[in-house]
This record gives structure tokens, C-alpha cells and sequence, in this order.
């Protein structure tokens, strides 16, 4: 990386900034995640290469600067581990029974570690709002979870998604644009709530549904095709007929 950032090295490698950077950073962990997803090790290990070649190239332009190191960085988040793993790393160590008194644990020493650099604790402090909807919402209610400030039960969630759900009833029935804008924005939220009440990511069942609607969409293209018809052309209830005889066969 420093030989591509050197005087005879590339131009484009050259021109990049930390704000010209984030859309790769972003692409290249979402690759990630695709690689996870179909579950393939070759592809995973090639995208979790260029992950960390993005985390060089952001740390190269920091070390030019002034600014740090890649080996700070790495130094950093070590020395940050071990602070939050008091009961593998310190002398003596208490054991910790679940995983769940571990989150309360590393949360509590988190609030402490701002206090320390005088920054005032906040209970969502370190959450980056640039993350996806669902997840930022997910991410929320861990942390406030960790508070005991949360439902108690997934059953308590269901009755708060259907308030929500007949809330947006109501804005749509309205009419009101904003007012239904942010009715469903509330309802994504309860439904990202529940899905972390029985264990399961928002933001991973969201991108499985879309996968699914996706294969079964390509599907009902290749039918119509083979009938010589575009998909434009067929009608809704021609559509609905072939989608479902394709949903029975899932």
C-alpha cells in the first residue's frame, strides 16, 4: 500500500481520501456477508482479503498524515479486548456463567471507559447511525435491553407490533403522508424489536426474504418466457396463479 501511495506508484491509489473510500468499505463488507451467505470458503476468504486491504488503505492515508498506524490500530483494539474480557484476562479471573452477563459486563466498562475520557456516558454512545435501519434498530434495543429498559416477553413485542401495524391502518386510512411515513417507521422498529426477542437478525431475515422473493421472481419470468410472453404483458391473475404453484414447489 505504501509503494501504491508513493510518488511512482498509482494514480488512482493516489487520489483516494478517507471520504472517497467509504463506498468500497461499505461494498466490501456487504461482499462479506454475501460470501457467508451462500457459504462458500473460497469466496469468503478472496472478500475477506479485500476487506482488510480497504482497512490498510484507510490506515496508509492516516500514516501519512500524522494520524496513526495500521500496527496502532491493531495495538488499539488488543489493548481494547483485553479491558473488556476481565474475566479471561485479568489475574484470578471471575467466571462468567452466560453470555448475556458478559454483554451487561462489556456495556458497563464501556460507560466507564467514557467517563474516564470525560465524555459523557451514553447508553447508545458507539452505535454508528450510518448502519442499515434494521440493524441500527436492532443494535438499540440490545443496548437498551442491557438497562432491563424492554419488553419481557416476545409475546409482550407481538401485542406492540399489532398496535403498530393498526396504527399505520389508520395513517393510511388518513391519508396523511408524513403521518404514515412515520407510523411504519415505528413498525419496522416493534418487528425489529421482536425478531431480537426470539433470536433471529432483522436485518439477515430481511435480505433471506429478499433473496427468496428474488429466485422465485426469476422463476416466474422464465415461465411466462417460455410461453412467449413477456412478464409486463400477463395479467395480475395469470401472475398470482404461476406464483403460487411456484411457492408449492419451495
Amino acid at each position: 500500500m505504501r509503494i501504491l501511495r508513493s510518488p511512482g506508484g498509482c494514480p488512482w491509489d493516489r487520489e483516494q481520501t478517507l471520504l472517497s473510500l467509504r463506498p468500497f468499505v461499505i461494498e466490501e463488507a456487504y461482499e462479506v456477508l454475501e460470501a457467508i451467505d451462500r457459504n462458500d470458503h473460497d469466496g469468503l476468504r478472496d472478500e475477506l482479503g479485500d476487506l482488510v486491504f480497504e482497512t490498510v488503505f484507510l490506515a496508509q492515508l492516516c500514516a501519512e498524515a500524522g494520524r496513526f498506524t495500521i500496527a496502532d490500530a491493531l495495538d488499539s483494539v488488543g489493548d481494547k479486548l483485553i479491558r473488556r474480557h476481565p474475566h479471561v484476562f485479568q489475574p484470578d479471573p471471575e467466571p462468567v456463567a452466560t453470555s448475556t452477563v458478559v454483554k451487561e459486563r462489556w456495556e458497563a466498562i464501556k460507560a466507564r471507559e467514557q467517563e474516564i475520557t470525560g465524555k459523557p456516558a451514553r447508553l447508545l454512545g458507539g452505535i454508528p447511525t450510518s448502519l442499515p435501519g434494521l440493524l441500527y434498530a436492532d443494535r438499540i434495543g440490545r443496548r437498551t435491553a442491557t438497562v432491563g429498559f424492554d419488553w419481557q416477553r416476545p409475546g409482550d413485542v407481538m401485542k406492540k407490533v399489532e398496535e403498530e401495524l393498526a396504527e399505520v391502518k389508520a395513517a393510511v386510512d388518513g391519508g396523511r403522508q408524513e403521518k404514515i411515513v412515520e407510523e411504519i417507521g415505528d413498525l419496522l422498529f416493534a418487528v425489529a424489536n421482536l425478531a431480537r426477542h426470539v433470536r433471529v437478525e432483522p436485518e439477515d431475515a430481511l435480505r433471506n426474504a429478499n433473496r427468496k422473493f428474488s429466485e422465485r421472481l426469476f422463476l416466474l419470468e422464465d415461465r411466462f418466457r417460455a410461453k412467449g410472453v413477456a412478464l409486463r404483458d400477463a395479467s395480475p391473475e395469470e401472475m398470482e396463479r404461476e406464483w403460487e404453484q411456484i411457492k408449492s414447489g419451495d
